[in-house]
């Protein structure tokens, strides 16, 4: 009896096995000379995802292990890992599909379809995607610059095949398309590096002492922690305006390139206090009104 309910499981399990076998041998259609089966497909699939996921770690450590121990920029190895894994994938693709039989020669077939495909429809996607690999290569932006594209200005934090991330000083995310970075004009406040010069004008009233000002100034800028020593900041004699004489106050920072309002701000609060410590008069806009002649017999 119980050899019998043993031959039974083993009956039922060969069974199984041959259904098992059929199906991942159906033939769902020919590409080429290959015949793409049920079994290919999920292969297929199963290692598409185990090559994303072990490209990106290779990026990963490659970025924040290998690259690390040089004297590198942030954005030159995050362009850098993508470059790598760009290629890892592009290898590991055509290595998976000549594993597995795959004729390549059919692909042709596919490429003149792709070709139609983008003349008809998918421009944009291409575009963004070769916009995205001069960006890697060129490094017009990296992560980590400050930009000004547009009306869109942030922190570059990601640079993918068909946007770039960039987020501003309100933490809002804006996905701008690769494309925009090669077509338009883009600032970059910290291309070579990041320190950059902020120019805040400063106006006074006539009957002040010029260099009394600049004084004033001077101490206040050198005292802000935001504020380079060197280039240490200046200020210029700006123009004679219609109700004050203006100044110019110009000063470095790496510290507030992306936060330019916030020292603008600090140095403003400081400057208006020290004016009223020092009776420095700050002027308000005047106009003078003349009246002509008959008028007032208009009037009656």
């Amino acid at each position: 009896m119980q050899e019998n309910l043993n031959q039974m499981a083993k009956d039922n399990a060969q069974s199984f096995i041959e259904w098992f076998k059929e199906l991942m041998n159906y033939s769902l259609f020919n590409l080429g000379e290959s015949n793409i089966t049920l079994g290919l497909i999920i292969t297929l699939s199963v290692s598409f995802i185990a090559l994303f996921v072990i490209t990106e770690w290779i990026r990963r450590f490659t970025v924040h292990k290998v690259l690390k121990r040089y004297q590198i920029d942030t954005g030159t190895k995050q362009s850098i890992g993508t470059m790598i894994k760009y290629f890892l994938i592009l290898a590991g693709v055509f290595s998976i599909l000549q594993t597995n039989g795959i004729d390549l020669s059919a692909f042709g077939i596919l490429a003149g379809a792709l070709g139609v495909g983008i003349g008809f429809g998918l421009q944009n996607i291409t575009n963004n995607f070769i916009s995205g690999l001069i960006i890697l290569f060129e490094q017009p932006i990296k992560v980590g610059d400050r930009i000004e594209v547009g009306d869109v200005s942030g922190d570059v934090i990601k640079i993918s095949a068909r946007s770039t991330m960039i987020v501003t000083n309100d933490n809002i995310s804006i996905i701008v398309p690769n494309s925009q970075f090669i077509d338009s004009q883009v600032i970059n406040w910290s291309h070579n590096e990041r320190k950059i010069r902020f120019n805040f004008p400063v106006g006074v009233s006539y009957k002040e002492d010029p260099q009394k000002v600049k004084a004033i100034l001077m101490e206040v800028a050198k005292k802000n922690k935001g504020v380079l020593d060197t280039p240490e900041p200046d200020v210029l004699f700006e123009d004679y305006g219609d109700s004050s004489i203006n100044f110019n106050l110009r000063v470095w920072t790496s510290e507030y390139i992306n936060r330019p309002k916030i020292l603008k701000s600090q140095l403003y609060y400081e400057i208006f206090r020290r004016f009223g410590e020092d009776g420095i008069e700050i002027p308000f806009p005047q106009r003078d009104l003349h009246l002509k002649s008959g008028f007032e017999n208009m009037s009656k």
